[in-house]
């Protein structure tokens, strides 16, 4: 894969996974979660975990990065749902 691609991939990563920083912030400063959907934290957690692997299993650092930090974020923000209600 020609190093363009890859730094595509990396500027993507960057910006979607940082993209949970100002929800991961917001939530914990306000511990306030009505707003959040549980559905949907579970299943995208899920899902990114399933990324994560995915990313590992083909060898792709873009796609392993962004997800392990995604899942961190995502995560982080699951269990404050459900610790805040």
């Amino acid at each position: 894969m020609p190093p363009s691609f890859e730094l595509i991939g990396y500027v993507a990563a960057v910006l979607t996974t940082g993209s949970f920083v100002p929800q991961v912030l917001k939530v914990a400063r306000e511990r306030q979660t009505k707003g959040i959907s549980l559905g949907m934290y579970v299943l995208f957690t899920l899902g990114v975990a399933l990324w994560l692997v995915y990313g590992l299993l083909i060898g792709s650092a873009p796609v392993a990065a962004a997800n392990a930090v995604a899942l961190l974020l995502a995560g982080a923000v699951l269990v404050m749902k459900l610790r805040f209600g």
